[in-house]
């Protein structure tokens, strides 16, 4: 769909230089999404792995980001292959409702519960971003905490249009259940893509 150099927003990687790839279609239609835009398969322009790759490197960017929509709805052992061919690391953010392809440095799972991830995709996740749209999120995110590696980063987010009611709520959760940690979308805050 569009691809842009800017810094992460989010998670463990917050803060740090990348490169966005976001990847057209999403099979998955969360209700809050703040790119729908992605969602149609056949609405974006069609990019060659290497003219992606070729606009990463005109970057400093030592991450590409690969996102979506639902990036693991493409296969991605070609990209995945030629950006870490050319020394840049690989990172996904997916819901994980479609099996894994391409080789990952970082794996940010967000499941959403719309269409569950895939069991076997859990245990593979660096980072479990759960995003807190209501109460409710805290013992469904729960449950997939308790299915990803011991090693895996456990990250609570505040759904952008509710974070005013969500982030006091989540900074109290944090604070009885410290292995979780807080995620905000800084790049809206300081308005950046």
């Amino acid at each position: 769909m569009e691809h842009f150099y800017t810094i992460q927003g989010e998670g463990y990687h917050q803060g740090k230089a990348a490169y966005f790839i976001r990847l057209g279609g999403c099979d998955v239609g969360c209700t809050w999404c703040d790119v729908k835009e992605s969602w149609p398969f056949n609405a974006h322009p069609q990019w060659s792995v290497a003219a992606i790759v070729e606009a990463v490197k005109k970057t400093a960017a030592p991450i590409a980001v690969v996102t979506g929509g639902e990036p693991l709805l493409h296969p991605l052992e070609a990209l995945t292959t030629a950006l870490r061919e050319n020394g840049i690391a690989t990172n996904i953010e997916t819901s994980g409702s479609a099996p894994l392809s391409g080789s990952w440095d970082w794996i940010c799972l967000s499941p959403k519960k719309f269409k569950q991830p895939l069991p076997e995709i859990l245990p593979r996740a660096n980072e479990l971003k759960i995003i807190v749209y209501n109460k409710t999120d805290f013992s469904w995110g729960e449950r997939f905490a308790a299915q990803v590696s011991p090693d895996c980063k456990l990250y609570l987010q505040p759904e952008w249009s509710k974070a005013a009611a969500m982030t006091p709520l989540i900074v109290d959760y944090i604070k009885q259940h410290p292995q979780w940690e807080l995620s905000l979308q800084l790049h809206k805050y300081i308005h950046v893509p």
